[in-house]
């Protein structure tokens, strides 16, 4: 039997994560006007907060093993140029779009642009979503 057709043990070793390359893509928390009832559902986050969840979860997710990366965009001026860019440079095995694109309903446009992105660039990436920068790692293992 081939055991490349055999499913993935979900106790992998930091060898196995090690191939597994992982673009989270997010909202660049600089532009973020976090007094803006849009954000209302992420009371107390300001954008030194999010900054730091997002390297403290680059951070374990490397430590882990996995091959992290961040892709942060502004609204949508350069969003898919910027995302477009970063896939066709390497190719993901997954990819996590932030909850700040995906459940903030004023960027619904930018989320919706984002997903067809990924789906045109890098169409074999598992896609996944976190709520908020400390879930990450649990989103991702959910597919990978």
């Amino acid at each position: 039997m081939n055991m490349n057709t055999e499913p993935q043990s979900t106790s992998q070793t930091s060898n196995e994560t090690a191939q597994k390359r992982v673009l989270v893509i997010g909202l660049d928390p600089a532009l973020i006007d976090f007094s803006d009832p849009n954000y209302a559902a992420f009371p107390g986050m300001t954008a030194a907060k999010v900054l730091a969840g997002l390297t403290a979860a680059e951070e374990g997710l490397k430590a882990l093993g996995y091959d992290a990366h961040h892709c942060l965009t502004d609204f949508g001026q350069t969003a898919a140029a910027v995302v477009t860019a970063q896939l066709e440079r390497q190719q993901f095995d997954c990819i996590l779009i932030g909850a700040g694109v995906r459940a903030v309903p004023s960027n619904f446009i930018l989320f919706e642009k984002l997903i067809n992105v990924v789906h045109e660039h890098a169409p074999r990436a598992k896609i996944c979503f976190n709520t908020n920068p400390s879930d990450t790692l649990e989103a991702l293992r959910r597919w990978i």
